[in-house]
């Protein structure tokens, strides 16, 4: 078992007051990721000391770092503005077909949808799409789904709107054993939960950088297998072709790609001001590690639901959800406004579906759980709708 790390909220820019539960919305910055994007902005100033090799050797730091952090290599990482870009490459690269189908969850994140539809409209195909009611076992309903006629399953590590767990271990061994491909979004997880490529086996892995990874919005990492790395991208760039660090010669066209996954990043991936975020970013993380933030995360959740079921309240209990992430649902339904008077009193979350969705991270502290729970109260006080 990890050991806990000692709190870090001196190293964000979070006001005393403020108890922030909302990192699977979008994460507080640390004072060093802001730093970085501080010094990349002035840099700006002085473009004559940008160099063509400026335009590469950043980011194949940053492919380094990110496939150090899933267990990967650095051929296979490419950047991504967006999980849709990232699910849109593997939807573009995936055969489905007539007869085939893509095995979906219910109340996906729309990203993890919509490329899908746009895949069997085009090829053909249909989509099957598990239910995932509360307390039902979503890996069993994600397996059942699973037959001969599934070319690809689409899966989270955990579920975007309540922290629900999925065995991608025991998913992705079922989709090989009948020749599907494996996808996962891991945009709720990864950073706070550890990830390993050579064990989970996806074709596909594409996470944004903004929440748990503690980066920049609109910078994201996607992952591909070896078998996938001669696919086809969605853009026709010039930087990711053979040959394309020599600026001289960006005439002499070529349809060669670079190396590995490279072929697959978005245009202007060498973005000069997010690139340095998402660097530090990520040092951030290794330097805390993924398996000690889950253990600093952890006894916050287990504090979240053991209130809340003092309070009568539904927490996802942990044998069904990730340390890092609980929904908790109100018996008689959430009581209106209830985001907006916690946010009042500054005690900040999201509510996904039915569920109130908090997501603490190493900047929050056993007093924001007591000020959670004692806010939670005084709802259901309000609501009369007292355990």
């Amino acid at each position: 078992m990890a050991e806990p790390l000692p709190s870090q909220r001196h190293r964000f820019g979070i006001p005393d007051g403020v108890a922030y539960f909302n990192c699977a919305y979008f994460s507080p910055k640390p004072d060093s990721v802001l730093e970085a994007g501080r010094r990349a902005v002035e840099s700006q100033s002085h473009p004559w000391d940008v160099l063509p090799r400026h335009f590469y050797e950043p980011n194949e730091q940053l492919r380094i770092e990110f496939a150090r952090l899933v267990g990967g290599d650095a051929d296979g990482v490419a950047f991504v503005p967006s999980v849709s870009y990232g699910v849109g490459v593997a939807a573009a690269n995936l055969e489905v077909g007539p007869g085939r189908s893509v095995v979906l969850v219910e109340e996906q994140f729309p990203s993890d949808v919509y490329p899908w539809r746009t895949s069997v409209a085009d090829q053909g195909g249909s989509i099957v799409t598990v239910g995932a009611p509360v307390g039902g076992d979503l890996t069993a309903a994600v397996l059942e789904a699973i037959d001969a006629q599934t070319a690809v399953v689409a899966v989270p590590q955990c579920h975007w709107a309540d922290g629900r767990v999925f065995d991608l271990v025991a998913i992705g061994a079922a989709a090989r054993a009948v020749g599907a491909a494996l996808v996962v979004d891991a945009s709720q997880s990864l950073g706070a939960v550890p990830f390993d490529v050579a064990t989970i086996q996806p074709d596909f892995l594409v996470t944004v950088g903004y929440k748990w990874l503690f980066g920049p919005f609109s910078y994201g990492y996607l992952w591909v297998a070896p078998q996938h790395r001669n696919g086809i991208p969605l853009e026709a760039t010039w930087i990711g072709r053979k040959g394309s660090e020599d600026f001289s010669r960006l005439v002499d066209y070529t349809d060669e790609y670079q190396a590995g996954a490279r072929r697959f990043d978005v245009g202007e991936f060498s973005n000069f001001t997010l690139v340095p975020m998402a660097m530090a970013a990520l040092g951030f993380i290794h330097e805390l590690d993924p398996a000690r933030i889950s253990a600093t995360i952890a006894p916050l959740t287990a504090r979240i639901e053991q209130g809340c079921v003092e309070l009568g309240l539904q927490p996802v209990p942990l044998s069904d959800r990730r340390s890092h992430l609980i929904g908790v649902r109100f018996p008689g339904g959430l009581p209106g406004g209830l985001r907006d008077r916690l946010a009042a009193d500054s005690i900040f979350l999201s509510v996904r579906g039915s569920a109130a969705r908090i997501a603490p991270n190493v900047y929050n502290t056993m007093e924001d759980v007591e000020r959670l729970l004692a806010a939670f109260s005084d709802a259901l006080e309000r609501s009369g709708d007292v355990a």
